[in-house]
């Protein structure tokens, strides 16, 4: 798994400020910006905000199955700075969760390779999302019940997102840090905000697969 921990508590850290900003009747981006002092984090957000082409309004207001959500995270509080806008469209009778659109702005400091970095973000986002939607070990009292890649469900081809862009915020002046994880942070949050977005639900256990989400639906 790329990224342990941080998945995790980026999930819960920003599911939590999203409801706090729909509760607020405030854009999430903007809630999100008000309360961080951080000029690097400011600046990620502001820049995935453009290249979403982010449309402001109170967060969790769009409804009729389509929707967005964004998510920010300092990797690990001392490496990598990242947001990421998810647009999603979600079937209400077969709880199926279809992300379109990804936007990533990523601050690693001093950019090397651009061309090595985007291929991780993309390949950080690809990974994630099929953890996100899909992915789930199974077990018994006694053993994994997982045990093979054919009924282990993962994101397949015609499930990628259509669009995936990648901005990438380089700063010279400051040391490399890691780019092979820190996106995979954010995509779990974002998703389930863009679902809460749609459909007015909120998932808060992974994966977000058809059972979980029409289970929400119907609860």
């Amino acid at each position: 798994l790329r990224g342990l921990g941080s998945p995790q508590n980026t999930f819960a850290n920003e599911s939590f400020i999203d409801e706090l900003a729909a509760i607020a009747g405030v854009d999430a981006i903007d809630y999100r910006i008000r309360h961080l002092k951080d000029e690097r984090a400011i600046e990620v957000l502001k820049a995935v905000r453009e290249l979403a082409k982010w449309d402001t309004r109170p967060s969790g207001t769009r409804r009729g199955g389509t929707g967005r959500g964004v998510a920010f995270v300092q990797y690990d509080n001392v490496s990598a700075y990242v947001a990421v806008s998810m647009d999603v469209r979600v079937d209400t009778q077969s709880g199926r969760v279809r992300v379109q659109r990804v936007c990533v702005a990523h601050d690693c400091g001093l950019v090397v390779n651009p061309d090595g970095v985007r291929n991780q973000v993309e390949g950080e986002v690809v990974q994630t999302i099929s953890r996100t939607l899909f992915e789930e070990v199974n077990f018994t009292q006694s053993a994994v019940t997982s045990l093979d890649w054919l009924t282990y469900r993962l994101l397949k081809f015609p499930e990628l997102p259509a669009q995936v862009d990648v901005v990438l915020v380089d700063r010279p002046d400051q040391p490399p840090v890691g780019a092979g994880e820190p996106t995979c942070a954010v995509i779990p949050s974002a998703i389930a905000s863009a679902v809460y977005d749609a459909v007015g639900v909120r998932p808060r256990t992974l994966p977000f697969n058809p059972e979980s989400i029409r289970a929400l639906l119907k609860a």
